[in-house]
């Protein structure tokens, strides 16, 4: 499927899975259908890419997005499934980090990435932390650090000195981007859990982590594109 074809469907699709959300009865397998493919859809970018100088990372970034699926089913179940999903989502973040940390070095980026994404990380646990119950503190804390990490990293990585070039430049930057929203949809969705509800939250968790997942799978596609473009 050509580009412009496969973005189209990936928004077509993403858009059924938030409006399915907030659907009903019958209406709801829209949801189920929809939220695990359009994360299927996004991972074929990077399983199509195939990047001349590094397919560790290619492969670390298609197991985060295997697990990332993994976590969208436990996730959208009928049953309370959310600590499995929350260890699948995880898991993926493990994989990315793994992607992520090659190329990054000491220096002001990574300590700059690491004093923002702390800051924001901690702001938002210590502000959660009273509305989690008291067995999810723990498991909510391991998945914060590790999403803080895998975000680090993927901004230092962007950040570096001396400056990327081309496609590699390319590549770093949608995983930045990618790994933001991700930190964004979550802290989203975990106020909707836990702080009492959001307004629009499928629309708002939904389009985040779609965002993110598809910045992260385009900087495996990136890699594979002569760096002219």
């Amino acid at each position: 499927m050509k580009s412009p074809g496969r973005e189209l469907l990936i928004v077509a699709l993403a858009a059924v899975a938030i409006v399915g959300a907030g659907l009903e009865g019958d209406g709801r397998w829209l949801h189920w259908l929809a939220k695990p493919l359009t994360t299927v859809l996004i991972a074929a970018i990077a399983w199509r890419a195939l990047p001349a100088h590094d397919a560790g990372y290619r492969r670390a970034v298609l197991a985060g997005m295997a697990l990332s699926c993994i976590g969208d089913i436990a996730l959208m179940l009928p049953m309370d499934a959310f600590v499995p999903g929350l260890i699948a989502f995880l898991l993926a973040h493990v994989c990315y980090i793994v992607a992520f940390r090659a190329g990054v070095r000491g220096g002001r980026g990574l300590a700059g990435a690491a004093l923002l994404l702390g800051a924001f990380a901690c702001g938002n646990l210590v502000a959660l932390w009273p509305h989690l119950p008291g067995d999810m503190r723990v498991p909510v804390l391991a998945y914060v650090v590790v999403l803080a990490v895998m975000a680090i990293l993927a901004l230092a990585r962007h950040w570096a000195r001396p400056a990327l070039h081309g496609a590699a430049r390319s590549s770093t930057a949608w995983a930045a981007g990618g790994a933001v929203l991700f930190v964004a949809s979550d802290c989203l969705l975990a106020w909707d859990r836990f702080g009492g509800g959001l307004p629009m939250a499928s629309l708002l968790v939904l389009s985040t982590y779609y965002a993110a997942q598809y910045g992260i799978a385009r900087s495996v596609d990136a890699l594979a594109r002569p760096a002219s473009r």
